[in-house]
């Protein structure tokens, strides 16, 4: 190896997350083939816990490497975590426990043999060992603090990663039927689909953002039928829409064509209100969206898999694999042999297509496109359509789970008064995105619908979202990153600027707490893309928000009338701005907006 690759790594080049994934070990491991003759010295001061994790990695290499550790492989991420008390340390480790049995060791020995090693760590003053094998870990006073620097310095780059870089992801979502306003259902999926791009597109992946428009089929048919009924003065059919959108719609296709469409028959006439009234309705769609804060780059019309050929193309393809074949006049795709509880028919015995030759037509073509994940986010009617659509993944030769993954959201109600809303003004017995946005405003709106897990029903407080105290979630965070911007402000009316950072000097608690919780954004970020989580992000910025006030109310940036400004103020200042960056990328990544002013 030359001297270049067995340089000691500089702590910034090993990432921000907590944990390292097997990708990210490899391509710092490679580097430190020779860590037994140089040593574990280390570049900078900052010692955040990403660079603990591979500090880690680095110290197990070392320890095999010189024949103190039985060659065995090594774990694939290493977890460094804050201790419940915080009189055991700034951070902790139980890597001893988890892979003491891998080196054929006790995990006190093992524990004793990182922990030597772990103290010549530059920023590290103290390794301590606790029960079985806990390693607790203590920082040089400012160590921790260095990260303010990373964090003023490059603000719009805080909080990013590279752990799905080069991956091309296509994430559909929404894809309301354009029959009607958007439900309080398809707003969450507006609201964490466009979230999850966010937190994906900051972890380094080319995200496409699609919506799939469904513009074939029989509820089609109902609302054009609606649209015709309502038009001619009639009530809508047994089995079509309600709801006085209806009859806006019907009267915008009447206004705005030049023939006499009543005067067709009914079969030309539903035609005209079909083709006519779906573009109508698909553009109050787009216009709500994008109202909403979220835009697509891709509106994929259901209809062309027909008129193209896409469907015949899916069925030849999984012809020459083997998984389709011909029984009772149809045409069957083999999915029971991929998961599904029985095989599916695709084509029927009269020639028309069942509704899962549209579903292989457009997998196929997505992932034509190139993207390497695609991800439908669908409605809590959907878990039975999840195996069918693993089977077709599968039968294509593609990885469930991998190519292709679907997330499931739970059900949205609105209460008010402590009583569940359930009349639209508009769309009768919907709630609509409108409704919502109408009763709090976007930010409200989009953060209540993105800071609990899809898995969850949600109840979504009207009174509760309209306060303005920290019983309202989003004002609070929202106020936070507000009232740094104040403080920054009368930092500078008073001549406090950050000409001087001595990180050591923030040793308050309440600074230790801010200063623990910033660090932790770039792995929050990580987690939420992993687990596909953006809530995550949410409940991160409360309590960042938690952390910052109470630093506020103890410490002061700003000296008192006639004092004089000093070293410990404008170090605080930094506290302060990093404070307010961290809080706007996270906002940012949820679609909300970041007052200055509140």
């Amino acid at each position: 190896m030359d001297s270049k690759e067995s340089a000691p790594i500089p702590f910034s080049e090993l990432g921000n997350g907590v944990t390292l994934g097997l990708k990210g070990l490899q391509s710092a491991l490679w580097r430190v083939k020779t860590i037994h003759s140089n040593g574990l010295s280390w570049l900078g001061k900052s010692v955040t816990p990403a660079e603990l994790s591979a500090a880690l990695v680095r110290i197990l290499e070392a320890l095999v490497a010189q024949g103190k550790l039985a060659a065995a492989e090594l774990p694939a991420e290493v977890v460094v975590e804050r201790p419940k008390n915080r009189e055991h340390g700034d951070w902790a480790t139980n890597i001893a426990m988890q892979f003491a049995n891998r080196f054929g060791l006790k995990p006190r020995e093992l524990a004793e043999l990182v922990a030597v090693e772990l103290r010549s760590v530059s920023g590290v003053s103290a390794v301590d060992i606790a029960g079985p094998g806990f390693i607790n870990i203590t920082l040089e006073a400012g160590a921790a603090a260095e990260v303010l620097r990373r964090i003023v310095d490059n603000p719009s780059s805080y909080g990013q990663g590279e752990d799905l870089k080069g991956l091309k992801m296509n994430l559909e979502f929404v894809s309301a039927n354009p029959t009607g306003p958007i439900h309080l259902g398809g707003t969450r999926w507006a609201a964490v689909g466009d979230a999850l791009a966010r937190v994906f597109e900051a972890q380094g992946a080319q995200v496409t953002r699609e919506y799939y428009f469904n513009d074939h089929g029989a509820q089609i048919d109902r609302f054009a039928r609606s649209l015709l009924a309502r038009a001619r003065g009639l009530d809508a059919p047994e089995d079509g829409y309600g709801g006085a959108y209806i009859q806006d719609i019907a009267d915008r296709v009447l206004a705005g064509t030049a023939e006499d469409i009543l005067a067709k028959d009914d079969a030309d006439a539903q035609e005209a209100f079909r083709a006519a009234g779906v573009e109508l309705m698909f553009e109050e769609i787009r216009i709500s969206l994008h109202d909403f804060g979220v835009d697509f780059d891709v509106f994929f019309h259901e209809n062309s898999l027909y008129e193209s050929g896409a469907v015949q193309r899916a069925i030849d393809r999984l012809r020459e694999l083997g998984h389709i074949y011909e029984a009772e006049g149809a045409i069957w795709l083999r999915s029971s042999t991929f998961g599904d509880d029985r095989d599916r028919v695709v084509i029927k015995s009269d020639g028309d297509a069942a509704y899962i030759a549209g579903d292989l037509a457009y997998y196929l073509d997505k992932r034509s496109r190139g993207f390497d994940r695609c991800i439908y986010m669908l409605g809590a009617d959907h878990h039975g359509y999840v195996p069918r659509m693993m089977a077709l993944c599968a039968a294509f030769g593609d990885e469930p789970g991998k190519n292709l993954e679907i997330l499931i959201g739970q059900m949205v109600n609105l209460v008010k008064d402590g009583t569940p809303v359930r009349m639209s003004k508009r769309a009768g017995t919907v709630v609509t995105m409108e409704d919502l946005v109408e009763a709090v405003g976007v930010d409200a709106a989009r953060y209540a619908l993105t800071r609990s897990s899809i898995n969850q029903s949600l109840d979504i407080d009207l009174d509760q979202l309209t306060k303005k105290t920290n019983d309202n979630p989003v004002f609070y965070v929202q106020y936070a990153h507000a009232r740094t911007k104040q403080v920054a402000n009368n930092a500078s009316s008073l001549g406090v600027d950050r000409s001087e950072f001595v990180p050591e000097l923030l040793n308050h608690e309440s600074e230790q707490e801010l200063i623990a919780s910033l660090i932790e954004f770039p792995r929050v970020v990580a987690q939420a893309a992993e687990f596909r989580e953006p809530h995550r992000v949410a409940r991160y910025l409360e309590e960042v928000a938690g952390s910052y006030h109470r630093w506020y109310d103890n410490c002061r940036v700003t000296p008192l009338a006639g004092g004089e400004v000093t070293t410990l103020h404008r170090t605080r200042l930094w506290l302060n701005d990093a404070a307010g960056i961290v809080l706007k990328n996270g906002l940012t990544l949820l679609g909300v907006s970041a007052p200055e002013r509140m």
